[in-house]
């Protein structure tokens, strides 16, 4: 039996905390999606942007799209038994180039396949800068994490309603070219669609963006699985302390449980912390990805992260893979001080260093060897 979204969706706009979706939707039952689940490896990967790009604009736009990088460091993945990587898209590159746009999808999708990788596609994001403009972007900013991400879509559209119908165009573009596509592994529509933003920006003010968010999301949803995919849907809860059933749940978190096949969260917690979000997520019976973590200088590391996380079948997907010109083994408080006088003691994110040499050979070693341990397990099911 499919269980329909559509009734809560509705029930939420007529407390006017978002407007209803424009199509009719079902989301995979639970038993649904733990048979999909069951067929896939213990999910181990990174958030991917290629070393020599600063955002998803430098990575896609046909100018400074690098094939060849990206198959080496799909290599680096492959080396150590990652299986998938968690890659972010935007909607204007949609606006400038649809065919371009999906010819180069294509592309990186045939280089992860021949590394033995299903990446997960996020579709929007709510990060960093809420100003997006294509063609050329700045150097990055000396010393400071992820100065050039930026946010899809921005402030400006978020805000303008009357032009939504564009990111449908995008979403059904998109979506509708790969729904059938084995090749991916999940689409993950909104990355952190309640986050402000953060760094330095101008940015919307939280209840008003939180407002938005929670308006256009439930679309998003719509438009995607409208599109009958044969990949699950997702969207990653992130800052809150209890995400169970009984907790307190902004009007985007109800959405992105609600609505999500498999739940997706984020952790960059210690050890205990991430323990209780996957117990506060368990009660809903879905399977778990954790789609960010492993933040050294905040206590989320793959030491402690990667068994919590394989005893409770949970995938893992942290966050910074290569380093290069996203910057982010700078912490995040390089934002109010920048780390240019000398680097930071100890790497924040990141794996490799650009030439494949690992930042601490005890953590490729130990993701690489539960890797083939959980590989034996699989073929053994």
């Amino acid at each position: 039996m499919k269980v329909c979204v559509v009734a809560s969706a509705l029930t939420l706009s007529s407390q006017g905390l978002y407007a209803p979706a424009h199509a009719e939707t079902t989301r995979w039952t639970a038993a649904k999606a733990k048979s999909w689940y069951g067929q896939q490896r213990w999910l181990v990967g990174s958030n991917f942007l290629p070393s020599d790009a600063i955002n998803q604009f430098e990575m896609w736009q046909a100018d400074t799209f690098n094939p060849a990088e990206i198959d080496k460091e799909f290599g680096y993945a492959e080396g150590i038994g990652m299986n998938t990587m968690r890659i972010f898209l935007h909607d204007q590159l949609w606006q400038q180039d649809p065919e371009g746009f999906k010819t180069r999808i294509n592309v990186v999708l045939d280089l992860a396949a021949k590394h033995h990788i299903k990446p997960m596609l996020v579709l929007f994001d709510s990060c960093w800068d809420p100003n997006p403009k294509l063609g050329t972007q700045h150097a990055p900013v000396p010393g400071v994490h992820n100065s050039g991400w930026v946010q899809s879509p921005g402030s400006a559209g978020l805000m303008d309603e009357a032009s939504w119908g564009k990111y449908e165009a995008y979403v059904k573009g998109i979506v509708g070219a790969f729904a059938k596509d084995d090749r991916i592994l999940a689409w993950d529509v909104w990355n952190e669609p309640d986050n402000r933003g953060g760094g330095n920006y101008d940015q919307l003010p939280e209840d008003v963006k939180t407002a938005q968010v929670a308006k256009l999301l439930p679309q998003v949803f719509a438009w995607t699985r409208a599109q009958n995919p044969v990949q699950p849907l997702t969207s990653g809860v992130w800052h809150n302390d209890d995400w169970s059933p009984k907790g307190r749940l902004n009007a985007v978190e109800r959405v992105q449980i609600d609505q999500s096949d498999v739940i997706s969260f984020h952790s960059y917690d210690w050890p205990e912390g991430l323990e209780e979000r996957i117990k506060s997520l368990q009660p809903y019976g879905r399977p778990l990805i954790m789609t960010e973590y492993m933040a050294r200088g905040n206590g989320s590391t793959f030491d402690s992260a990667l068994p919590m996380a394989r005893k409770y079948n949970v995938g893992v997907i942290n966050w910074g893979f290569v380093l290069g010109k996203s910057q982010t083994n700078m912490p995040w408080d390089s934002w109010e001080r920048p780390y240019t006088k000398a680097p930071p003691t100890l790497w924040f994110h990141d794996i490799f260093y650009p030439d494949g040499k690992p930042y601490r050979p005890a953590e490729t070693q130990q993701i690489k060897a539960m890797t083939i341990e959980a590989e034996k397990a699989f073929k053994k099911k």
